[in-house]
């Protein structure tokens, strides 16, 4: 991991972290009192998963989930992503707890997990680390995981995640103790314990450097939510911004000043919601022939739900298609790595909304805020 630092920013990519967003890490160990546990009644891990893609705007968080193997093995993958299907339809990442579990936790921000050895590693590397659950006995007061326990800030239920998680980044200052405790020769790990094993072995040992695999970069986890969006948005002048706030799944309207619309993915798993929407998304190739095309697709869905304002279709990770109800048929492009595009295209419904013109959008672009981040978007009319 201590070798793997420099390639920070891929992994974050690798995982679907945009420019402006957060990387929030869960983990949890496997015994009844871990996060994943019921906790002796307390089942936090089920209560804050909805509350993660419901309360923490989508374009300025990406969530993640590291489940220790044995809880893969005991319930099996199908029960697991059965329980989390909510929050994977929400945008949750679940990563894989073999293979990619350290180079998540090297992309991280913040991480909320237990006692177990990932939050200790988490701690090691200087992370930001919650406790969300500690166990009420068991643990040998004089072990690094149990010092760990004793002064690692404690995850509040109550508190606002937002607020939460900003208090946390803000404050943090590393524990000395697991670095310290972790090892006492960083970097050097391989050669010593080649050099032990060879001396217990009473074998001469290879004269070739001891090295190890580098960590492997993880697959792309493009993030693909069909859960609905509850989007909050504020069109300011001088100069012109929109500032936007997307929320996955949310149960209550989003809380601030400003509009609110509904977004809606086509392949959502309510379709009574895309009678309700204000904007359709879909995402695709420019060219799958099973929808036409994106001036097609957008023509269609337009005229199947005929109250809603805008439709979507996304045909790569910076660009979209749009058609207006008045049929005006747009390319939306924002910068790389920047806003998502189903962003893009409902702070284009916001800035219409709003009394702008599309005239004047494709002059000037959007600007667009998602909390502390600012995003351009260029919008060019089609024929």
């Amino acid at each position: 991991m201590l070798a793997a630092r420099p390639y920070r920013e891929r992994f974050r990519k690798a995982f679907g972290v945009r420019r402006g967003q957060r990387l929030v890490v869960l983990n949890s160990t496997w015994n009844p009192e871990s996060l994943f546990g019921d906790g002796g009644g307390a089942d936090v891990f089920p209560s804050l998963l909805p509350r993660l893609t419901a309360e923490l705007p989508a374009d300025e968080y990406r969530v993640a989930a590291v489940l220790h193997p044995n809880i893969w093995q005991g319930h099996g993958p199908g029960q697991i992503r059965a329980w989390l299907d909510r929050a994977l339809r929400a945008g949750l990442v679940l990563v894989d707890p073999l293979h990619d579990w350290r180079q998540a936790l090297l992309a991280a921000d913040a991480v909320i997990g237990d006692h177990g050895s990932v939050s200790y590693y988490a701690a090691a590397l200087g992370i930001p680390v919650l406790l969300g659950t500690t166990p009420s006995a068991g643990l040998d007061p004089l072990s690094p995981v149990a010092q760990l326990v004793d002064q690692a800030p404690q995850f509040d239920p109550h508190a606002p995640l937002a607020d939460h998680l900003d208090g946390l980044i803000a404050n943090h200052r590393p524990l000395p103790g697991p670095a310290r405790l972790t090892t006492s020769a960083p970097g050097t790990s391989a050669a010593l314990l080649r050099s032990l094993f060879y001396r217990l072995l009473n074998t001469p040992e290879p004269q070739r450097p001891a090295l190890l695999e580098p960590l492997r970069l993880p697959p792309h986890q493009h993030p693909s939510p069909t859960a609905p969006l509850k989007v909050l948005t504020r069109v300011t002048t001088n100069p012109y911004a929109i500032h936007l706030a997307r929320h996955s799944d949310p149960r209550y309207e989003p809380l601030g000043e400003g509009d609110v619309h509904l977004a809606v993915p086509e392949d959502t798993r309510d379709p009574g919601q895309l009678a309700l929407a204000d904007v359709l998304l879909r995402e695709g190739a420019a060219d799958d022939p099973r929808f036409g095309s994106p001036e097609q697709w957008t023509a269609e869905v337009l005229a199947r739900h005929p109250y809603s304002s805008l439709a979507a279709y996304v045909t790569g990770p910076r660009t979209c298609t749009v058609r207006t109800r008045t049929g005006r048929l747009l390319h939306l492009a924002g910068e790389p790595d920047g806003l998502a595009p189903g962003a893009s295209a409902s702070a284009l419904h916001a800035w219409l909304a709003a009394g702008r013109t599309i005239d004047r959008a494709t002059k000037e672009g959007l600007t667009i805020r998602t909390g502390s981040t600012t995003h351009h978007v260029t919008v060019t009319v089609m024929p």
